[in-house]
């Protein structure tokens, strides 16, 4: 303790003086450590204990994880490999020196050992929907998956959350020539983690839906029909059922698995509360943007052809064969856990994908009048009586 005497002056004239003092109590550097901050409740501009390395934040999902963390108290390291102007936004998710920004390279483990070296969490959302001159599959989700899981390990981290993907198989059915590479490297990117962290987390999410998605925008986009209005598909659709998940449910499981104890090692199935056959929901997209003219068509030569061409294109590729090898497989589950499993409370799938096609409306610029246009009637759920029983008894808790 050091006392430090301090007078002060209560008056003018006869008014005595008085005299205080101060104490300051010195603690030595070795006993700050991360317990001795005050934890909050959980809101912004308090601290939870969580200091969490989220690669891949930019993203479409790393936005609502990182929001996520903010709202329970979490400090936030984000690496960016572009220019700033990409991840300025997320500062509005925490409180001032809680959201933290630091440039990496994927094939740089300076960089990112550096960004994980005082964290206690670390999420890898690192991914690509289609393959480029510097970054192919096996670069990102193989390479990449081991190298960030090898030093989070090597760094102390408790709890190592990977993203992959649902369906993934050392050998997919191919859709054309040869079985995807997209899922191939997935496969190899979760026995890379595996390898390097057994404890670590895997999510497998299904086709992810929300304002900014590559789901509803992908559908509803021109790039991806022909002819102005035909939308062709696997077999039309009709052999195809698909799960798809909001993302907001998805960001909210990932908080859930970070709380939860038994996540760790365990890989979860990020999919939605409903199954449905893809033409049932591509008829009900459509039929929400009041499209008249839509219908599905068939794959063919042609149109494959176009979408290998397409990934020549120096943008997004809006429709490239690797997506058109995932969108025409079932969505099957075989992790341990789902998202209820955790206490998610799944959003209604039709109803926000409802609001996700509102900026797709061809009468958008038309007032109309209560109750002139019927309802679109929602299709029914895909039969499960084909799937596996564990599916079954975890939807019907």
């Amino acid at each position: 303790m050091a006392a430090v005497s301090r007078v002060v002056l209560l008056g003018r004239h006869g008014i005595p003086r008085v005299t205080s003092s101060v104490y300051i109590s010195k603690r030595e550097k070795s006993e700050i450590t991360q317990a001795n901050y005050k934890r909050g409740r959980g809101g912004r501009s308090s601290f939870s204990g969580t200091v969490a390395t989220v690669f891949g934040a930019s993203g479409f999902v790393g936005r609502y994880i990182v929001n996520k963390l903010g709202k329970t108290g979490s400090q936030v390291i984000i690496p960016y490999r572009g220019t700033e102007y990409d991840i300025k936004r997320f500062k509005l998710c925490g409180d001032l020196g809680q959201i933290l920004f630091f440039p990496y390279h994927l094939e740089d483990e300076e960089s990112i050992r550096k960004v994980m070296q005082y964290s206690n969490v670390v999420i890898n959302l690192v991914g690509r929907d289609w393959e480029t001159k510097n970054f192919d599959f096996k670069k990102v989700h193989t390479d990449g998956a081991r190298r960030i899981a090898r030093i989070a390990k090597e760094s102390g981290v408790e709890k190592f959350i990977h993203f992959s993907s649902l369906n993934v198989s050392p050998n997919p059915k191919k859709l054309v020539l040869r079985p995807s590479r997209f899922l191939i490297s997935k496969y190899e990117g979760e026995m890379a983690v595996r390898e390097e962290f057994p404890e670590a987390i895997i999510f497998r999410p299904a086709d992810i839906f929300g304002l900014e998605d590559r789901f509803v925008n992908y559908f509803l986009s021109a790039f991806r029909r022909v002819r102005v209005s035909s939308l062709p598909l696997y077999k039309k659709g009709e052999k195809t059922i698909k799960q798809p998940v909001y993302v907001g449910d998805v960001a909210e499981g990932v908080i859930q698995a970070l709380r939860n104890p038994a996540t760790v090692g365990k890989v979860v199935d990020a999919v939605g509360p409903s199954r449905y056959y893809l033409s049932d929901l591509m008829d009900y997209m459509y039929a929400l943007t009041r499209r008249k003219e839509y219908k599905r068509i068939r794959l063919t030569p042609g149109i494959i052809l176009r979408s290998y061409l397409m990934k020549f294109s120096p943008y997004d590729p809006k429709c490239c064969i690797p997506k058109l090898e995932k969108e025409f497989l079932t969505d099957t589950m075989e992790g341990d856990l789902i998202l209820e499993d955790l206490g998610v409370q799944l959003v209604n799938t039709l109803d926000r994908i409802a609001f996700c096609c509102k900026p797709y409306l061809t009468t958008a610029h038309y007032e109309e009048i209560l109750g002139e246009f019927a309802p679109v009637p929602k299709p029914a759920m895909a039969d499960t009586s084909d799937t596996n029983s564990r599916f079954v008894v975890n939807l019907t808790k």
